[in-house]
């Protein structure tokens, strides 16, 4: 019997997130750079009798389990796709809040995509993989290079970058629920200037120089939804962050650092005066994970 494969899901970053238009259809048009983490879920996958998911870890609660979660949906387009009828186990831990703006289910798909390609021996190349992820969602394309890059569009249009430079990222979350739809639809303005020209990104002070000319569009709309994004904002800012943000629509925010001695300061910090709040600190990641054999 083949060996369990395993690898983590990581957190997904928006460093800036600019709407600069909206479609017929609704979709909104997007420029944003987007890093990855060190941290995030873990998916396993193993040769089973029969199909198996089971969730655990500390965010596990209140997860649905069933059809609707995207790893099972990825499971199911997967052998769609491929005609692949091979029973599987499937665990998931979970460590990423769940609708935290750090696209842990997106994630969680790529990641079983990519395990399901290699434990079935299926040989489907990293574009395949990509037209499949689509259907899934915009964000999960994005989530199977595991990269910094450039998206566009409605996410779907990505833009590998060569170098971002390596720093470490404090992430919070206080906890409250936001609901994305109505964050868009209190975004007072839907068409508003793209991302500035690239530069060179490769280290800390010119990263820190092109990200302090960008924004998140949606941080404005979704503080004044939960007030609570501005106080983890504003604890953040206290730390010493070299930049603090919201990711995505957030609730999470995050603060970027240039050691990793520091962000772990600020962790104990903020873990300290708010034990109920999610916080932790890790790296920007910058090579894709191989799985590992259980």
């Amino acid at each position: 019997m083949a060996p369990s494969l395993s690898r983590t899901a990581p957190a997904k970053i928006n460093l800036c997130l600019h709407v600069t238009g909206q479609r017929p259809d609704g979709y909104h048009l997007l420029e944003s750079l987007v890093v990855f983490t060190q941290f995030g879920d873990r998916l396993t996958v193993s040769p089973s009798s029969e199909d198996e998911f089971t969730v655990t870890g500390p965010q596990a609660t209140g997860l649905p389990v069933g059809a609707e979660n995207l790893v099972l949906r990825a499971r199911d387009l997967l052998r769609e796709e491929t005609g692949h009828v091979e029973h599987v186990a499937i665990k998931l831990e979970k460590n990423l809040p769940a609708a935290s703006g750090m696209g842990g289910g997106s994630s969680d798909a790529a990641s079983t995509l990519i395990l399901l390609n290699a434990l079935w021996k299926l040989g489907l190349k990293q574009d395949r993989l990509a037209r499949i992820a689509l259907k899934l969602g915009a964000d999960v394309p994005m989530c199977l290079s595991e990269t910094p890059l450039i998206a566009r569009g409605i996410g779907e249009d990505i833009t590998p970058l060569s170098a971002v430079a390596e720093l470490s990222v404090l992430l919070v979350n206080p906890g409250v629920p936001v609901s994305t739809p109505e964050i868009f639809r209190k975004l007072e303005r839907k068409e508003n200037p793209p991302l500035p020209p690239l530069t060179a990104l490769d280290t800390a002070p010119a990263l820190f120089d092109w990200l302090h000319r960008t924004r998140n569009d949606l941080q404005e709309p979704a503080t004044r939804i939960q007030p609570e994004i501005s106080h983890c904002l504003s604890a953040l800012l206290a730390t010493g962050a070299e930049l603090v943000r919201m990711t995505g629509s957030g609730a999470t925010c995050f603060g970027l650092f240039s050691s990793q001695e520091a962000a772990e300061r600020a962790r104990e910090e903020i873990s300290a005066s708010h034990p109920d709040w999610f916080v932790v600190a890790t790296s920007l990641l910058h090579e894709t994970e191989a799985f590992d054999h259980v």
